[in-house]
């Protein structure tokens, strides 16, 4: 490990398994999606623990958050049962164009393939939209005066998000289909809210953060609950004047 290099916020660590709070931007692991970039999940926790580390489910690049690992091929092998199974409750915060109900759920199918009508061709092998429900609360809401629209004024909301399946994008594409985008979001969103939301905290990045993770232990079967907390990023967006608090949110609320 160079002395000069971040060390990743460890949440929880085993003999089996180990998980860390992921920082927004950075990629888990090597793609051909990386470009320049130089740290990844993967290899920083491998450096810093001295060991093998397994992936076992993944987050978006821009998803900061909860993110968990096994260090051994076995716990690997479980947790990722655990994971298909439907076995692991997850809990997301974002921030969102709009103001939404104060609580509801999105039940709308999502292809393999993002932005595309059934049926789909993935590597020759025809795909339909799968199930995809996903839960959301209400925390807040905040009214700006920025100009973006046909108003003089646009409205926000920060969420709970609960994903109850696991499709890929589930949460952005879901939010986007309810009119509803994440900031931050270059894919899903719009670019003008979030250029004004960069330059309103100086903050560029994807406002979506994975901030719980509950799953039976792989060897012992005793329940996990894995989290979090909101770093500086979502303080300073919760200390902005005007914020109208649906209820209390430790961490979050003034």
């Amino acid at each position: 490990m160079r002395p000069d290099m971040d060390l990743l916020p460890i949440l929880l660590h085993d003999e089996h398994l180990v998980a860390v709070d992921k920082p927004p931007g950075m990629l888990v692991h090597r793609t051909p999606l990386a470009g320049r970039d130089e740290r990844f999940v993967l290899q920083t926790l491998r450096d810093q623990l001295g060991r093998h580390v397994y992936p076992v489910h993944r987050l978006d690049r821009g998803t900061s958050g909860v993110l968990l690992f096994a260090l051994d091929a076995d716990t690997a092998h479980r947790l990722t049962g655990r994971f298909a199974a439907r076995e692991t409750h997850k809990r997301y915060l974002a921030l969102v164009r709009g103001w939404t109900d104060a609580a509801g759920r999105i039940d709308h199918p999502l292809s393999r393939l993002d932005e595309e009508p059934p049926p789909q061709t993935d590597r020759g092998v025809v795909t339909t939209p799968q199930p995809a429900l996903t839960r959301y609360e209400r925390l807040a809401t905040l009214e700006v005066e920025n100009g973006l629209g046909p108003h003089p004024t646009s409205r926000y909301a920060l969420l709970s998000l609960v994903p109850e399946t696991g499709r890929q994008h589930q949460l952005r594409r879901h939010l986007k289909h309810a009119s509803h985008p994440i900031i931050g979001d270059a894919t899903y969103g719009k670019g003008d809210h979030n250029r004004w939301w960069a330059r309103q905290l100086g903050i560029a990045r994807l406002w979506l953060h994975a901030q719980r993770l509950e799953l039976p232990h792989p060897w012992s079967g005793q329940p996990l609950r894995i989290e979090a907390p909101p770093d500086a990023h979502w303080r300073r967006l919760c200390a902005l004047p005007g914020w109208r608090w649906d209820r209390a949110e430790p961490g979050l609320t003034p």
